[in-house]
């Protein structure tokens, strides 16, 4: 890497009178996003996050006192993870080095490591926006000079970094997780970047009401970075001196998509939301969150498959119409697809909510697997093996096995186990009441025939 590259790491970077390196301020430059200009410069400036930068709480402190180590920022798309980033770097006047994951590579991050080490004097911030990204190998690049101090790392990811990010790089780094950012506080900050003339949209004019703000930050779904990129969108699409009206939200709105990784944390989160609502029984909120899914892009199989599971692991024989209108509806989600299926769905997700809930079935087969875990394998009893073939009819096989249509009720009065044990427990619920009386009414039977 020649000297230009090398400056180039550091284009963010500015020094202050005493020659320390700061992060420079990005905030002035008009052509940048609003969502840019916009972003806090000292942590007193920072809003929502009281959770993790309240007054007690350790982050503040460590930043304050400049002896903080690594730390992974861990949060959904837009609740202020770079921001925080180059605050702290701010406030402790570090070097800061920004590298984004996707398009940074091993040469490139040994380059950037290098140099740090030639530079100790300047405390070397690396932020690696998008961390997740890195393979094991390069985040086992960065360990040793996390180790010794050579940078301190700070990671943004909006995955869980429990799955991302390597044991040994967790454990020398604090986690902090960032949460959407609640609505009062993206109309805040919406009403400040109206009215801010130096790096806001001052200079329009332009005029929102309350309930105009609190659109936009509903539409934002936490996220202040789209909630003030939306800002700016219809604002330039304004003249000076205008109001925004609920028109131009609605022209705005019209374009928005809902934040939904298909692929990533948010399609786990979504979906076991919905499972759990109609294990809850609310129809509502199951409807909710299929919706999302849906609007999401969510694959309609993936969803009827859920529902499969769910008919057996959650009503089970409380109901037992439940597992063939499920597996009906993954046939129909197959075959038919969007938009179609949604109704398939709907109709479906709304049945397994109203359903009486019963998981016997699952907690019979798990104490069975656990039996034949933790006991002797048990023999299947002469009179119950196969008696095909000469050998097998020699040896006794089936010999003594009564045939259970020939008595009242199939109840012969013969144990099908060496030794006999109970594994299901009918629930008082639907179905299994009559499950559970007809049980009891053959245990009768049996102990009168012993």
């Amino acid at each position: 890497m020649n000297k230009s590259e090398q400056s180039m790491l550091f284009d963010n970077a500015s020094f202050d009178s005493d020659g320390l390196s700061k992060p420079k301020d990005i905030n002035t430059d008009i052509k940048k996003p609003l969502a840019i200009r916009m972003r806090p410069k000292n942590l007193e400036e920072i809003s929502g996050q009281s959770h993790i930068l309240g007054n007690d709480c350790l982050l503040p402190n460590l930043i304050r006192a400049d002896s903080f180590g690594s730390i992974i920022l861990y949060g959904p798309p837009g609740c202020g993870k770079t921001t925080l980033a180059e605050v702290i770097a701010n406030e402790t006047k570090s070097n800061f080095i920004r590298i984004n994951a996707v398009s940074s590579n091993v040469a490139e991050l040994r380059d950037v490591l290098r140099i740090a080490r030639s530079r100790p004097e300047s405390r070397t911030i690396l932020f690696i926006d998008e961390l997740h990204r890195f393979n094991k190998s390069q985040q086992d690049l960065l360990l040793p000079d996390v180790e010794q101090g050579v940078i301190r790392l700070i990671g943004a990811t909006t995955h869980n970094p429990g799955f991302y990010v390597n044991a040994p790089l967790l454990s020398r780094s604090h986690l902090f997780r960032l949460e959407p950012l609640a609505e009062n506080e993206i109309i805040k900050i919406l009403d400040k970047a109206l009215s801010d003339t130096e790096v806001g949209l001052g200079d329009q004019n332009c005029h929102a009401s309350d309930n105009i703000l609190k659109s936009i930050a509903v539409l934002a779904d936490g996220d202040v970075r789209r909630a003030l990129n939306a800002l700016e969108t219809i604002v330039i699409g304004k003249s000076e001196n205008s109001e925004i009206t609920d028109i131009d939200l609605q022209t705005y709105a019209k374009e928005r998509q809902i934040r939904y990784d298909k692929n990533e944390d948010e399609h786990y989160d979504t979906i076991s939301a919905f499972i759990k609502s109609i294990r809850g029984c609310d129809p509502d909120a199951a409807l909710y969150w299929l919706a999302k899914m849906i609007a999401g892009g969510e694959d309609a199989r993936f969803i009827a498959r859920r529902l499969v599971i769910f008919a057996s692991e959650d009503i089970g024989l409380a109901d037992s119409q439940a597992l063939p209108l499920a597996v009906a509806t993954f046939q129909a989600c197959d075959f038919i697809g969007y938009p179609e299926c949604e109704l398939n769905l709907a109709h479906a997700t709304i049945y397994l909510a109203t359903a009486p809930k019963s998981n016997s079935s699952y907690l019979a087969l798990a104490k069975t697997k656990k039996y034949l875990k933790n006991n002797p394998l048990q023999s299947v009893p002469l009179h119950l093996r196969d008696s095909g073939g000469k050998a097998s009819k020699q040896m006794g096989n089936s010999k003594e096995y009564l045939y259970s249509h020939n008595f009242p009720e199939s109840i012969s009065g013969q144990t099908y186990m060496e030794r006999p044990q109970k594994f299901y427990e009918p629930k008082e619920v639907g179905c299994e009441n009559a499950i559970a009386a007809q049980l009891k009414k053959w245990e009768t039977i049996k102990v009168k025939l012993s």
